[in-house]
C-alpha cells in the first residue's frame, strides 16, 4: 500500500494528480494540500472522493506547516508541485518527519533570480544518513530531457560531446500575452542573462542575445534563443566528456515585444516599491493581471516539441542523434482538461513518484534524473501519453 501527499493545485499539479488517481496499483492513496483549500476540494471532487482521500490548506514557506500535513496524512512520498521558492522548506519537512521528496524545478530565493542546485545538492548527506531520497526535477525540462541524455550515453554513445536542449511551443491560446506557465516563475526565468557550458566553463549572453532558428518536427521553423536552464547544471556535471551544452527556448516576436515593454516599465521587477502606502511586489502584482496558464488550455491549438540533440562518439565514429517529443495541446485537454506545457511537466512528476513507490529508482540521498537508469522513465512516457522518437541525425543542426 502506497500514500502519497501532493503539494500544490494549480496545472501543472491538477494533471499529476489524474494520472496518479488512474493507477491504483502505485498510488492507493491520493492527499492533496495547497494554500488555497478550495482548489484541492475542486479537484478532490473532479478526480472522486474514492481516489483523493483527502485535502488540507498548507503554507509551505513554512516546513512546521508542512510537517503538521505530514504527521496527519503519514504519506510513503511527497509530491512538491508548490513553488520554487518552497522546496526547501518542504525538504526539511520530510527529513524531520523521515518522508521520501520530489519535486519538478530547483530552489530559488524568492528575493532573487538565481537558478542553481547547490542549495538542494547540500542536503545529500542529510537524506543519505536518514535513509530517505529526493529526487530533484521531475519534469520534462528539467526532468525528461535529463532521462533522454541518460538513454543516449546507455544505447546510442560511448562518449557524449555536444548536446542542446530544444523547447519549442508552436501553439496558440488565442491570448495578447500569457505564459504557458506560473507567470512569476516564468518572466523570472527568461529575462535572466543566459549561460551555457563550454570547454570547462560556463558562458554567459545577455538576456535572449543569441538566436537560432531551428526546424522543429512537425511545427516547422521557430526562432529559438539560448537561455539557462537548471538542467544543464546536473548534466554537465554527471556527464563529464561533455564539451558543450547549451539550451534554447522558441518565443514569438508579439511575446518578446510584449515582454520588453513589461521589462521596461518596471512590471517585472521583484523588488519591492510602495503603492498606497503598502508594499507591492511589480512581477506578482503582474502575475495576478496575467490568464492564469491553466484557463489557457480550452480551445489551446497546435502543438509542442521538446528535445535534445546529442552529439559524441560511437565506435571511434561521430553521431548525433534527436530524441524528441511532440505534445498536442487539444489532446491534452480532451484528456485531462489541461494544456500541453502543464501535461508535460504534470506526466513525469507521477512517473518519478511511481518509480519511487515501485523502488525501482529509490536510494538514500538527493539525485537528478540521469543519475537513475533511464530505461523504465522511458517506457512509462510512451505508456502514459508522452511518446519519444529518436531520429539519427547527418549532422547536427548547430554550428560546433
Amino acid at each position: 500500500m502506497s500514500r502519497v501527499l501532493i503539494i500544490g493545485a494549480g496545472g501543472v499539479a491538477a494533471v499529476t494528480i489524474k494520472k496518479c488517481a488512474r493507477l491504483p496499483e502505485l498510488f492507493d492513496e491520493i492527499y492533496l494540500a495547497s494554500r488555497t483549500v478550495s482548489k484541492c476540494e475542486a479537484l478532490q471532487q473532479e478526480v472522486g472522493i474514492d481516489r483523493v482521500k483527502g485535502v488540507f490548506a498548507v503554507d509551505a514557506d513554512h516546513a512546521s506547516e508542512v510537517v503538521k500535513v505530514i504527521n496527519q496524512v503519514k504519506p510513503d512520498l511527497v509530491i512538491n508541485l508548490a513553488l520554487p521558492y518552497q522546496d526547501l522548506a518542504i525538504m526539511d519537512a520530510c527529513l524531520e518527519t523521515g518522508v521520501h521528496y520530489l519535486d519538478t524545478a530547483n530552489y530559488e530565493p524568492k528575493d532573487v533570480a538565481k537558478f542553481e542546485y547547490s542549495w538542494q545538492w547540500a542536503y545529500q548527506e542529510k537524506f543519505e544518513k536518514a535513509g530517505l531520497t529526493a529526487l530533484l526535477g521531475s519534469g520534462f525540462d528539467p526532468g525528461v530531457t535529463n532521462v533522454y541524455t541518460a538513454y543516449a550515453a546507455k544505447h546510442y554513445f560511448d562518449e557524449i560531446h555536444y548536446l542542446d536542449i530544444v523547447d519549442c511551443n508552436g501553439g496558440d491560446h488565442g491570448q495578447a500575452f500569457a505564459t504557458n506557465f506560473n507567470p512569476e516563475i516564468n518572466i523570472r526565468e527568461i529575462t535572466q542573462r543566459g549561460r551555457f557550458f563550454e570547454d570547462g566553463e560556463w558562458k554567459e549572453t545577455d538576456p535572449l542575445s543569441v538566436r537560432e532558428d531551428l526546424d522543429y518536427q512537425n511545427i516547422g521553423v521557430r526562432a529559438s534563443y539560448l537561455m539557462f536552464h537548471e538542467e544543464l547544471e546536473s548534466i554537465v556535471k554527471h556527464f563529464p566528456t561533455l564539451k558543450r551544452a547549451r539550451f534554447w527556448m522558441t518565443f514569438g516576436d508579439a511575446y518578446l515585444t510584449h515582454l520588453k515593454v513589461l521589462e521596461g516599465i518596471g512590471m517585472t521587477s521583484i523588488e519591492p516599491i510602495d503603492f498606497q502606502g503598502q508594499q507591492i511586489v511589480p512581477l506578482e502584482f503582474l502575475k495576478a493581471v496575467l490568464p492564469n496558464p491553466g484557463s489557457l488550455a480550452d480551445g489551446y491549438t497546435g502543438m509542442t516539441c521538446i528535445g535534445t540533440y546529442i552529439t559524441g562518439m560511437k565506435d571511434g565514429k561521430e553521431k548525433t542523434i534527436f530524441i524528441y517529443n511532440n505534445c498536442d495541446h487539444a489532446a491534452c485537454f480532451a484528456e485531462v482538461g489541461a494544456q500541453a506545457v502543464s501535461y508535460t511537466t504534470g506526466v513525469p512528476a507521477m512517473i518519478g513518484a511511481s518509480l519511487m513507490l515501485s523502488g525501482k529508482w529509490k536510494k538514500p540521498g538527493v539525485w537528478n534524473m540521469e543519475q537513475f537508469d533511464p530505461d523504465p522513465f522511458m517506457d512509462m512516457l510512451n505508456q502514459h501519453g508522452l511518446p519519444w522518437h529518436v531520429i539519427e541525425c547527418d549532422e547536427s543542426p548547430f554550428s560546433k
